[in-house]
């Protein structure tokens, strides 16, 4: 019998909505969460999302900003107000996808 000690990456299943938390997520999985959440979000038409990413040190905020900035079908970006979550979160507004 042999064993094999790499790590296979589990997939997860999650409701798609308007809001995504990345505290149950690993920050280098971070990225390939957040493109697969917009690819979906878009993909069903949600305009406006929620990123919760936590206040720390701030590295997960510029991490989603960056990635938020550079997708082509991200309008607007916006911190929300601290009762929805201030700087640990970020607000993105899509375009419409084209029919």
């Amino acid at each position: 019998m042999t064993t094999d000690d790499s790590e296979t990456p589990e997939t997860i299943s999650l409701e798609i909505t308007d809001t995504l938390d990345l505290h149950s997520f690993r920050p280098h999985e971070t990225a390939d969460v957040l493109r697969s959440y917009l690819d979906e979000v878009y993909r069903l038409g949600i305009q406006n999302i929620r990123i919760i990413h936590g206040k720390g040190v701030g590295a997960q905020r510029k991490l989603v900003r960056t990635i938020l900035s550079r997708d082509p079908r991200v309008v607007e970006i916006s911190e929300p107000p601290e009762n929805a979550g201030g700087s640990g979160a970020t607000y993105a507004s899509l375009a419409q996808p084209k029919a």
